[in-house]
């Protein structure tokens, strides 16, 4: 039940989604107009490739500074679409020069305080200690 997770799964995740998010944006911005269609394209592709990216640095988090329960699968590609959302909000807010240090830090803030409530409810759930008998 609390086996280590391996990386495997997690890169192949990453791999592609740095491929398709990072080559996706290169072709669109190098051989696209800045269309509606353009636009909202964009921000999916730049939430895929910051996903992609920083999947590999959450997992690697994880298992350097290990909590007192192992976390599981979900908990570490919650964290990296965490910080897709925050990056493509952030280009999004660019788009009407809304972007100051005060959004950027209540922002983060914001997308802290709720992986942090996320967080404790998970581990606020009792399960019963599993005794087997040999």
């Amino acid at each position: 039940m609390n086996e280590p997770l391996k990386f495997k799964p997690f890169g192949i995740s990453s791999l592609i989604l740095v491929l398709v998010g990072w080559g996706g944006l290169y072709y669109l911005i190098t051989q696209t107009l800045p269309y509606v269609w353009a636009r909202w394209g964009f921000f999916v592709l730049a939430f895929l490739a910051l996903t992609g990216t920083i999947l590999p640095i959450v997992y690697f988090f994880h298992k350097r500074f290990p909590d007192e329960t192992p976390v599981e699968a979900n908990v570490i590609v919650r964290q990296a679409l965490w910080f897709g959302v925050y990056g493509a909000t952030l280009a999004w807010l660019q788009l009407g020069r809304l972007v100051t240090v005060y959004v950027i830090l209540v922002l983060a803030g914001g997308l802290i305080a709720i992986e942090y409530f996320i967080r404790l409810r998970e581990k606020s759930h009792w399960k019963p200690p599993v005794h087997e008998d040999e």
